[in-house]
């Protein structure tokens, strides 16, 4: 009788749990509901399963439970594009410990009720639009670990409650990017915040000093408090108790030298940060020598930015102690004497700006053993003596800046040995001598070339042609001399063209004027003569032009590029005359002058049909017999310069064995690609577009623009194209060793070939190709299609990206404009920007084509090759994505990936030595961050293509140079 009272006692007690677990996911689903109810727009469809009916909230997507007390205990929505409010609702899921709504579009005000979710953890609500003043009451949530709350528009005042809550729970705390005032709300010793290890407070509009309490959270790793108001003493005293510093940002705010003028203190108290990595104090009022203990900081440095201040004095030699520096920036300031030689013993060095200073004597030439230097900005000093020839050392140097100096001598021929040089200005020197055409030939300048203001002297090489990507060219201000070459028409990039105060003669060359993307030309104070160029008057991007003090005559009327030009563009040439207002009229032309032109046109009208129209056909007979010119060399009669290969449609019906089946080795959405072999064995792909699709007319041209007008080693180059009415066709070079798609997944059970050092060299290439396209190009392009099978190998493995079927080419190449502001001036917004998977997320919300779309498809691309699993993957059709996926591993489950790409890139699958284990597997760790970095849904806050190849050469160094070092040290021990 008793065991069935039992029984009957746990039944109802089962009930009763049952009953109350019910009760508690009804709570829920009903809180969550009406928080749904707050939000009007959805791109996504994230929150369309909570349109189910059922009961189990834990299934909703971005909902987590606790299984065993059944009450949902996450809920994070990040990324998601939601528009809406945060609706109050949220207060009565009274077990959750995390809440996620970062990168969203929600506004308004945070709930005050949202403090009374007392189990909370983790509060994110960071990159929104969210206002008004941050509740006081999420101080009452003494359990909070980590908030989040940067990026929005928050004003008023931060909360005392936060700081000051009787919790030292708090680890994280990021209230950045706001308009919050007032100050850092921490009072004496009130406050306790032992655990706190990261403090983002930039860009507000704090005021006050760093309280003093900051002192108690001795275990943080990161402050930045940089772009404020803040004032008083450089925080010696505080940072002096934080031993676990790694990143101190005080930059932009008003703190000055402790007496006025002593830095010591304050580097003396970093002494003990023994993991600084960086800091920054640019932008204060700090005064004062640079003390020789910066030398005694921590080792672990590599970035000290300490520019526009007032610090004075030498730089002192003790900074070469700090050898893993790879940024110093000390411009800006009131630094004297000579550039000490000890700083070249920074070897790992980068960047080093010393520009807008007083520093006096000779360039060292030790720079030249600083092997991965890649920006040197010299500017504005007092330097002397010659531009060492050791620069040609650098292989890496991209910007050399030595403009307005004392330098004297030549310029080094030297210099064009810097084959990866972007920029070079050394204007406003007393350099003499002439252009050395090695220098004049850098086809690698990107930027600009300006030699302004100095002595030169001697005709401008015709070498400067081949600077076709370079955007601004400056010669103004020397003695150079003879005639303009016409060759400067085939720097097709030009936008800047200033020959200004030289002493040109002869014609202006009407090149310059079919310059497509110039906007500016300085020609005045010169000896010009003849009439200006009609190319230059019909040009559609001129905006600044200026002819004054020449010797042009003829006719000037105010059309076309002259409609907005003044008297003041053409003073000082008396020979003309025209429509400009204050210039000199034209005379009309007199009867009789018109009467000799008709007489004359009927005596030679008659002679011109006796002797020259047998003549004329002679010469177009002989042109037909002669076929055209293989080598494609414009003659002296005046021939059409031929750019490709005249291959007929039959030809490459024999070459592929008539579009034979075993010929075809690809198919993508407007064609396929077949292969074969030409009659004197050129090895050839053939992409054949279909004829049936709508817009292969509007993809064959846009393909055949980007291929034309690009020219990068890492972008597949087109040999010829063959177009008819029915058949259109881009004949490309056979690449040996395929796709990369290949090489990721080989058929017929092959393993993977590829190892780690190919494949980083790999996505070197596509991001130096890629970078190309969006900086460099004379056509701003976007692939819109990036993904391994438009990726190929050449014989060296080296990859070169292909495809440009659905290419974007941009009108604006400023990269500060939004993605959403972004166009694209071919017609081809219907056309899908790319492949699932790799498509950009706000592609999906009808923005047009960016740079940042193909930032995103290179980073799944990255994703891609460490996960080896393809973003259309079975596990990633849940509504996850591959980046969603990488993001959640990231943090716990990260390792078992890595050994995984470890083993499988291994070379040719044999174990990692155990010298390079760990050296691959950062690159690993690396590339994956890298990719999370870029595969980011704010498009605003991807990196650049720039930024991107700069970090994967950096990785390939890093691979190559250590990796070597490491064996050589095995031998040697063995």
């Amino acid at each position: 009788m008793w065991s069935n009272i039992n029984v009957l006692f746990l039944i109802t007690v089962f009930y009763a749990v049952q009953a109350e677990n019910n009760a508690k996911i009804l709570n829920d689903r009903a809180s969550l509901v009406l928080f749904m109810s707050e939000i009007f727009d959805d791109p996504k469809n994230t929150l369309k399963s909570w349109n189910s009916s059922d009961i189990h909230v834990c299934n909703w997507s971005g909902v987590k439970c606790d299984l065993n007390r059944y009450e949902v205990v996450e809920l994070d929505l990040s990324q998601n594009s939601l528009h809406g409010t945060v609706s109050p609702a949220l207060s009565s899921l009274s077990s959750l410990e995390i809440l996620d709504l970062s990168g969203n579009f929600f506004e308004g005000r945070i709930p005050t009720e949202i403090g009374s979710l007392f189990r909370l953890k983790q509060l994110s609500l960071s990159s929104n639009f969210l206002e008004g003043t941050i509740p006081s009451e999420l101080g009452s949530l003494h359990q909070l670990v980590y908030l989040d709350l940067g990026s929005n528009r928050f004003t008023g005042e931060i909360p005392m409650s936060i700081f000051c809550n009787g919790s030292s729970s708090l680890e994280y705390i990021d209230l950045s990017n706001n308009s919050l005032s007032g100050e850092i709300p921490l009072k004496n010793n009130q406050c306790d915040l032992r655990e706190l290890k990261f403090l983002l407070l930039w860009s507000n509009q704090l005021v006050g000093e760093v309280p003093q309490a900051l002192s108690n959270s001795s275990k943080l790793e990161w402050i930045d408090l940089e772009s404020n108001f803040l004032s008083g003493y450089l925080p010696s005293h505080i940072v002096s108790k934080m031993p676990h510093l790694q990143f101190l940002y005080l930059s932009y705010n008003n703190f000055s030298s402790h007496n006025g003028n002593d830095l010591k203190p304050f580097f003396a108290s970093l002494v003990n940060s023994s993991n600084l990595q960086e800091l920054d104090l640019a932008g204060n009022n700090l005064y004062g020598e640079l003390p020789s203990i910066i030398g005694s900081l921590s080792t672990n440095l590599v970035q000290i930015n300490l520019d526009q201040n007032s610090i004075y004095g030498p730089i002192p030699r003790e900074i070469s102690n700090l050898f893993n520096l790879t940024l110093l920036n000390l411009s800006r300031n009131l630094l004297n004497g000579s550039i000490p030689s000890e700083l070249c013993l920074l070897r790992k060095l980068e960047r080093l700006y010393l520009s807008n200073n007083s520093l006096s004597g000779h360039i060292p030439l030790e720079f030249g053993n600083v092997p991965h230097l890649g920006l040197l900005d010299l500017s504005r000093n007092q330097l002397s003596g010659s531009i060492p020839d050791s620069f040609a050392k650098l292989p890496q140097l991209r910007r050399l800046l030595l403009y307005e100096n004392q330098l004297s001598g030549t310029i080094p021929p030297s210099l064009g040995q810097c084959v990866n040089l972007e920029i070079l200005d050394v204007s406003h020197n007393r350099i003499s001598g002439t252009i050395p055409s090695k220098v004049a030939g850098l086809s690698s300048l990107k930027l600009y070339l300006n030699l302004s203001s100095n002595h030169l002297q001697g005709p401008i090489p015709l070498e400067l042609s081949k600077m076709d990507m370079v955007l601004a060219i400056d010669l103004s201000s020397n003695n150079l001399s003879s005639t303009i070459p016409s060759q400067i028409g085939s720097c097709i990039a030009l936008e800047s063209l200033n020959l200004s105060d030289n002493f040109f003669e002869g014609a202006l060359p009407a090149s310059i004027g079919n310059l497509p993307y110039l906007k500016e030309l300085d020609v005045s104070f010169n000896q010009l003569i003849g009439e200006i160029p009609q190319s230059l008057q019909v040009s559609s991007t001129l905006k600044e032009l200026n002819f004054s003090y020449n010797k042009f005559s003829g006719n000037i009327t105010n059309t076309g590029s002259f409609s907005s030009l003044t008297i003041e563009s053409f003073l000082g040439n008396h020979g003309i005359c025209g429509s400009i207002q204050g210039m000199r009229k034209c005379q009309k032309t007199k009867k009789h002058n018109l009467l000799m032109a008709i007489l004359l046109s009927l005596v030679i009208t008659p002679i011109f049909c006796i002797v020259g129209y047998p003549l004329l056909l002679r010469k177009k007979f002989r042109k037909q017999l002669s076929g055209f010119n293989p080598k494609g060399i414009q003659d002296e009669e005046g021939r059409k310069e031929i750019k490709y290969p005249r291959i007929s449609h039959r030809e490459l019906v024999e070459a592929t064995g008539g579009f034979s089946i075993s010929s075809l080795i690809g198919s993508g959405t407007f064609g396929q690609v077949y292969k074969g072999v030409l009659k004197d064995n050129t090895r050839i792909a053939v992409k054949v577009l279909y004829s049936t699709a709508r817009e292969i007319s509007g993809s064959f041209i846009r393909e055949c623009q980007v291929l034309k007008r690009t020219r990068h080693r890492n972008l597949i180059r087109i040999i010829t194209t063959c177009s008819r009415p029915d058949f259109k066709a881009l004949v490309l070079p056979l690449m040996q060793n395929g796709s990369l798609e290949n090489h990721l997944y080989p058929s017929h059970g092959l393993e993977n070939g590829l190892d780690l050092v190919q494949l980083v060299n790999i996505c070197s290439d596509v991001a130096e190709g890629m970078a190309y396209l969006h900086h460099h190009s004379p056509v701003k392009v976007v692939h819109c299609d990036l993904k391994p099978s438009n990726i190929l190998l050449d014989a060296d493995m080296t990859a070169l990206v292909t495809d440009f079927g659905i290419a974007r080419l941009l009108k604006d190449a400023d990269e500060s404009v939004s993605v959403y502001d972004s166009a694209s001036f071919d017609s081809t917004d219907g056309l899908l920007c790319g492949s699932i998977g790799y498509i950009a997320p706000e592609y999906g919300m009808g923005k047009r084509a960016s740079p940042q779309g193909d930032v995103y498809s290179f980073g799944i691309l990255l994703l891609e090759i460490v996960t080896g699993k393809r973003p259309t993957d079975e596990l990633f059709r849940q509504g996850s994505s591959l980046h969603e996926w990488v993001k959640n591993n990231y943090l716990s489950k990260i390792e078992p990936i890595v050994e995984e790409a470890l083993v499988k890139y291994s070379p040719a699958q044999t174990p990692i030595p155990p010298y390079q284990i760990n050296i691959w597997r950062d690159v690993i760790m690396e590339l994956i961050e890298l990719g999370l970095i870029c595969t980011q849904y704010n498009p605003s806050i991807r990196p650049t293509m720039l930024d991107v190849a700069h970090d994967i050469n950096g990785l390939k160094q890093y691979l190559a140079s250590n990796s070597s070092t490491l064996l050589i040290e095995k031998v040697l021990t063995n």
